[in-house]
């Protein structure tokens, strides 16, 4: 029998990916989609973060699925106490001036259980030190990601994890993932290391920032470690589209989102284009005759465009009118709190078609559905499905 979530009419194929993109604060996004596909039974293999997103896939590996939730719930809580959750307006503008005071709060005194404002500053710090170049420290997080993540389930456990982080000195993205690396916080610490805010952290010599530097969604990674039949739940945090700005806020807002969700569009269609091209070299292999098809550098080429089903389901994090260009250092308990709905709702809203997803696995069709404020909407663009997967026994 296929394996099933528990209330959707969805069968999974032998692998299932949880991808999730940086985004700071909006990372509580991503929360409310992994509770909400834990309350539909779906099992994850494998969890690929940058950013916030390592943060969160670090809690997902290092925790029992049925705990998870909980110690995810546990950060969010803590990251975002510093607030008093005071009664405001129920309009956007009210809503607008308290996400802009407590994005000043942030700035001003940091996050609880995060990072805090360095004291003396850094103009003061020896030179070339991480003190140096960074306005806060990243110290608290490293107890609180003790505390939350059983890090020999991280890496001895069934949930692979992998999060990425770019070299200062060389400009080379790196993945660290468990089936090659022993993982602990200064992992997650230097995959989240976005300057000139927060430190570089060193691992075996190497000084390293935020991966979303270079590539802010592990899909690439994903894909080209993989080799067998993939159901991806890819959580993008910036929209791709959105409409034309009316002012200097609005501009800094969408540019924003333009920066980090390109680099989400340039690898999916990347990765379209690949498969296009395997496909069409399976073909012209298929016309070769028996003896040159018995030929090693042929049946090398046949492994490497041996392209298994892959199915993403892209759900995308549309920010309120409220919600401004600092949305993603907002750490409010209310927008938290606004968040980590957003993100069962979009869960909720792709499964309500659930069947079109079912047949796009279980058929090999090359469909997958980007999940915004508008519903459902398929995105053939997006995946490539040249074969359908094998179901799990």
């Amino acid at each position: 029998m296929p394996r099933r979530a528990a209330r959707a009419a969805l069968p999974l194929p032998d692998l299932v990916v949880l991808v999730l993109q940086g985004g700071g604060a909006l990372g509580a996004f991503q929360a409310g989609v992994y509770e909400a596909l834990i309350d539909l039974g779906v099992e994850l293999d494998w969890v690929a973060g940058i950013s916030i997103g390592a943060i969160n896939a670090a809690i997902i590996a290092g925790n029992p699925r049925d705990a998870a939730v909980g110690k995810m719930r546990e950060f969010w809580e803590g990251v975002s106490s510093a607030l008093p959750v005071l009664p405001v307006a129920d309009n956007d503008l009210a809503r607008e001036w308290a996400h802009w005071a407590a994005a000043g709060q942030v700035a001003a005194f940091g996050v609880p259980g995060f990072f805090t404002p360095r004291i003396p500053p850094p103009m003061f710090a020896a030179p070339q030190t991480p003190a140096a170049i960074s306005f806060y420290d990243t110290a608290p997080l490293v107890e609180t990601l003790d505390r939350l993540v059983d890090w020999d389930r991280v890496n001895d456990g069934k949930v692979r994890l992998s999060v990425g982080a770019v070299a200062v000195e060389t400009g080379n993205f790196r993945y660290f993932d468990t089936r090659t690396d022993r993982i602990d916080a200064r992992h997650i610490l230097a995959s989240g290391a976005l300057p000139p805010g927060l430190p570089p952290v060193e691992i075996d010599g190497t000084w390293y920032w935020d991966g979303g530097l270079v590539s802010n969604t592990p899909l690439e990674h994903v894909v080209e470690s993989a080799d067998e039949a993939m159901l991806v739940f890819q959580v993008d945090l910036f929209p791709a589209r959105g409409p034309r700005p009316h002012d200097l806020e609005e501009a800094w807002s969408r540019e924003k989102d333009i920066r980090f969700s390109s680099r989400t569009r340039r690898i999916s269609d990347g990765l379209v284009r690949r498969r296009k091209e395997h496909r069409l070299i399976a073909r012209m292999l298929d016309k070769l005759p028996e003896e040159m098809r018995a030929l090693p550098e042929v049946k090398a080429v046949e492994r490497m465009v041996d392209c298994k089903a892959l199915n993403v389901v892209q759900l995308i994090h549309q920010p309120p009118a409220w919600q401004t260009g600092a949305r993603d250092f907002e750490f409010s308990r209310a927008t938290m709190d606004a968040n980590w709905a957003l993100g069962r709702a979009a869960v909720e809203a792709s499964l309500k078609d659930g069947h079109l997803l079912a047949e796009s696995i279980a058929e090999g069709r090359s469909d997958s559905f980007a999940v915004e404020a508008g519903g459902l909407q398929p995105r053939s663009a997006h995946a490539v499905s040249p074969s359908p997967p094998e179901k799990k026994d």
